[in-house]
């Protein structure tokens, strides 16, 4: 069985990040930060078809499983990026049992799903078909994205939808949802966030939540909370969280060394 869905069926603890970057360089480093998963996002981040396969390369020849965030529900997307070798997709805005569904199936092939059969870099480019579908069971990662009022409702159905691997909470488009933007420790989105959790735990599946801005106890706190699925940052507020703290160095010496007056 794959490692990471391996892990996700045991519901054990596994952190990854996300990548935002139409780039290389930045997807390598992210690649060898020491994270056990990227999620390259092609709903928020300019990212067509053919910059997440680059990316999706990168990442899998880094070592890493590369799951992709789709830019919508539709299957064409989880075609196009399964086919350029991601390991599994996150489908947004999952609002029903039947949305659920149709994102298992747009990630199998018949007659477990209704994905096209195509040749490309995940089927060895033509030579590997037999052994990609013989291992697609054991390994391929659907998550599914609970971000809406309507969502969280319906998060009992969705996760006992079978062929799901996790569910996975967005919190800025459910505290939008809630009509809490940005909110994200409003009581209200944090209940809606518990539901889902119940809601998985129920069903015997992994939970997850994106940390936009971790910290160490905001990572310890959502680990105690049963979130076992933790996507901890994106490569661009890690970058400028970075690059302003090294330019602001120089305030912490003492003024003589600043050259102060």
């Amino acid at each position: 069985m794959g490692r990471l869905k391996e892990t996700l069926r045991k519901r054990e603890q596994t952190i990854g990040s996300w990548l935002t970057f139409p780039a290389d360089a930045p997807t390598e480093i992210m690649a060898r930060a020491g994270f056990e998963w990227l999620v390259v996002d092609m709903e928020h981040a300019p990212l067509g078809a053919a910059e997440a396969a680059r990316l999706i390369r990168i990442v899998d020849l880094a070592g890493l499983p590369a799951l992709c965030r789709l830019p919508s529900k539709d299957p064409v997307a989880a075609k196009h990026v399964l086919d350029a070798g991601a390991s599994g997709i996150l489908v947004p805005s999952i609002e029903s049992a039947a949305d659920a569904r149709r994102a298992v199936e747009s990630a199998y092939y018949p007659p477990r799903g209704a994905r096209g059969v195509g040749l490309a870099r995940a089927q060895a480019y033509g030579s590997g078909l037999e052994e990609y579908r013989a291992r697609m069971d054991d390994s391929l990662v659907v998550i599914v994205m609970v971000e809406t009022a309507a969502g969280v409702e319906a998060a009992p159905a969705i996760a006992t939808t079978p062929g799901i691997d996790a569910l996975f909470i967005g919190p800025y488009d459910l505290s939008a949802s809630l009509g809490r933007i940005g909110e994200l420790d409003h009581p209200a989105v944090r209940e809606a966030e518990k539901r889902v959790r119940a809601a998985a735990q129920q069903a015997g599946v992994a939970c997850g939540i994106h940390l936009v801005h971790p910290t160490a106890a905001t990572a310890q706190q959502a680990l105690q909370d049963g979130y076992t699925l933790l996507a901890l940052g994106v490569d661009m507020i890690l970058l400028g969280q970075a690059a302003a703290a090294t330019a602001g160095l120089l305030s912490e010496l003492p003024l003589t060394l600043r050259g102060a007056k």
